[in-house]
C-alpha cells in the first residue's frame, strides 16, 4: 500500500481525500454526491455507533424507527423548519416508470403522479411528531424517550466523503417532556454524553455551548453544540441537541392531560451526530503517514507481523499472544499473509492507522522478546513476551491519553483573543482556530462578519466569564464574547 502522496502543509482538502481513500475508508459513488462507505470505515463507524447506543440506553433512550418518505404536507406545518430545510429536500413526484415508447429506455410514467409528493427523509421531526400525536394522551406516557439510528438526504451544492454527502448515516433523537424544565434539562443532558463520547472515545476534545439565533436548528428555540477544531485550523461542528420548545406539539396538536386532568402542550427536544465523526477523527489525529485511529475506536487495536512470513513455530506465539490480549479485551490480528513483505505490511497498518503493531522473527523468539510500536509516536520498544499483554494495555491507554492530549493542546493554543476587526482578519489569515470577540448581539452584524470573512460563531460557550466590551466590528457594547471560525 502506498503512503498518503499529498502532506497536509502541501494541500489540505488532497491530504484529506488521501487518508480516506488510500486506507479504504469510503469512496465516491455513482450517485451525485452519494459515499460508499467501505467495511474498515463501517466497522469505525460500528464502534462509534455501539458505544454512542450503549451510552443512549444508560440514560433512559430506547430505539425505533420512522419512514423514510415524508409527506410534503408535514413539513408546511412548521414554517421555520420547512424553510431552513426546503432547499435541501428530494422530493418523490411519481411511483412507476414505462418504457419509453420512442426507444429511449426508461422513462417516468406519467399517469403514476403521486397525489401528494413525498419528502425523502432530511431530518424526521414532523413525521415522528404525526406519530406522537397518537402516543401520547396524558402525563402518564411522558417522558417518551426514543432514538432511531437511521439514514437521511440533504441535496447538498459541495460535497466532501463523511464531511457532507448527499445521504449519509446518522441517529436522531425525539423526546417529548411533560415541562419545559425537564426538555432543557433533556437537551443539556445529551450534549453532555455528546462531549463525553467526543473526548473519551475519539480523543478529540470539544467546546460546549450554544448555537446563536442565527445558527440554530430551524424550528428550535435552543441549539446545544459541541464544536471541535481541526488541523487546519477549521471548526466543526460534532454534534447537536436541540431544545425544540412546544413548536412541533403546536404544528401537530401533540397534547396531554396533566395530573389535574387539564390539557397542555408536550415540550420537545431533538439531537443528533452522523457519519461526519469519521471526518473529524480522520481531522483530528491523522499525519502524512495515513490515518490514526484511537485504541478505543480501532476495529483492530494490535495486529502482529511476523519476520520474513509465517511459519508453524511462529504462528503458535501468535496464537498464546492473542489469547492473552484477548483475555484483556483488545482485539488482534495475526498477519499470515504469504505474498507481501513485512515492510509493505508496515506500511499498511501504519496508513490504516491500527494502534499497536507487534512484530517479531526467529531472533527475537531466541531472545523471549517482541517489537511493539505504536502508530501516534512511531516509538519502538523491546518488551519479554510473558509481559505483552499487560504492556499492551497500558500502551493503549497511553495512546489515547496522548491523542486527546495532542489534540487539546493544538485546540488551546488556537484560542486567540482579538479585541478589532484588523487583528480578527489577521488571525483569521495567518493562524486559523477559534477566535475569541465581542459581538453586539445582532444577527445583521454576524451576517456582514461572515460575508467579509466567512467564519461564523461556532458558539457562545457555557459558563461565560461576563466581561463588558465593545464589538469586535460594531463597536457597540458587548457582554461577553463569543467563539468564530471558519468551518466545515
Amino acid at each position: 500500500m502506498a503512503k498518503a502522496n499529498t502532506s497536509r502543509a502541501e494541500d489540505y482538502s488532497q491530504w484529506y481525500i488521501d487518508i480516506v481513500k488510500k486506507p479504504q475508508l469510503a469512496d465516491n459513488s455513482a450517485g451525485r454526491g452519494g459515499m460508499v462507505i467501505k467495511p474498515y470505515g463501517y466497522a469505525i463507524w460500528e464502534k462509534m455507533r455501539d458505544q454512542l447506543d450503549r451510552m443512549f440506553k444508560e440514560t433512559g433512550h430506547v430505539n425505533a424507527y420512522f419512514p423514510l418518505f415524508i409527506p410534503k404536507s408535514f413539513l408546511s406545518k412548521e414554517a421555520e423548519h420547512v424553510e431552513g430545510f426546503a432547499k435541501e429536500c428530494a422530493v418523490v413526484t411519481h411511483h412507476r416508470l414505462m418504457a419509453d415508447p420512442n426507444g429511449g429506455g426508461l422513462i417516468v410514467d406519467p399517469s403514476a403522479k403521486l397525489e401528494e409528493e413525498l419528502v425523502v427523509r432530511p431530518t424526521s421531526e414532523t413525521i415522528i411528531w404525526n406519530t406522537y400525536r397518537d402516543w401520547i394522551k396524558s402525563y402518564r406516557d411522558l417522558p417518551l424517550l426514543i432514538n432511531q439510528w437511521a439514514n437521511v438526504v440533504r441535496w447538498e451544492m459541495r460535497t466532501r466523503l463523511f464531511l457532507r454527502t448527499t445521504e449519509f448515516l446518522w441517529q436522531e433523537g425525539h423526546t417529548a417532556h411533560a415541562t419545559r424544565q425537564e426538555a432543557v434539562e433533556e437537551a443539556r443532558r445529551m450534549q453532555e454524553v455528546y462531549a463525553q463520547f467526543a473526548e473519551e472515545y475519539m480523543a478529540m476534545p470539544v467546546i460546549q455551548g450554544y448555537k446563536s439565533p442565527n445558527e440554530r436548528f430551524a424550528g428550535a428555540e435552543d441549539t446545544l453544540t459541541i464544536e471541535a477544531l481541526m488541523q487546519d485550523g477549521k471548526a466543526l461542528q460534532a454534534g447537536t441537541s436541540h431544545f425544540l420548545g412546544q413548536n412541533f406539539a403546536k404544528a401537530f396538536e401533540v397534547v396531554f392531560l396533566n395530573e389535574e386532568n387539564q390539557q397542555e402542550l408536550v415540550w420537545a427536544t431533538s439531537w443528533g451526530v452522523s457519519t461526519r465523526l469519521v471526518g473529524g477523527l480522520i481531522m483530528t489525529h491523522s499525519d502524512d503517514e495515513g490515518l490514526i485511529v484511537p485504541p478505543k475506536l480501532a476495529p483492530t487495536q494490535v495486529v502482529i507481523v511476523p519476520i520474513p512470513k509465517p511459519n508453524p513455530e511462529f504462528g503458535e506465539v501468535a496464537e498464546k499472544i492473542m489469547r492473552s490480549l484477548r483475555e484483556r479485551g483488545i482485539s488482534v490480528k495475526y498477519d499470515q499473509d504469504m505474498k507481501n513483505r513485512p515492510g509493505f505490511k508496515f506500511a499498511e497498518y501504519e496508513m490504516k492507522g491500527i494502534p499497536v503493531r507487534i512484530a517479531f522473527g526467529q531472533r527475537d523468539l531466541e531472545n523471549n522478546q517482541l517489537e511493539v510500536a505504536r502508530r501516534d509516536t512511531k516509538e519502538k520498544t523491546s518488551v519479554p513476551i510473558d509481559g505483552i499483554a499487560a504492556y499492551v494495555e497500558n500502551l493503549l491507554k497511553d495512546i489515547q491519553d496522548n491523542l486527546f492530549n495532542r489534540a487539546l493542546e493544538y485546540r488551546n493554543s488556537h484560542i486567540t483573543r482579538v479585541d478589532n476587526f484588523a487583528d480578527f482578519q489577521q488571525v483569521l489569515k495567518e493562524k486559523g482556530g477559534f477566535i475569541s470577540a465581542h459581538w453586539d448581539g445582532t444577527t445583521e452584524t454576524e451576517l456582514k462578519i461572515k460575508e467579509q470573512t466567512k467564519a461564523t460563531i461556532r458558539c457562545i460557550p457555557h459558563n461565560l466569564d461576563m466581561e463588558d466590551g465593545v464589538c469586535v466590528l460594531t463597536g457597540k457594547p458587548s457582554k461577553h464574547r463569543v467563539l468564530f471560525a471558519m468551518a466545515y
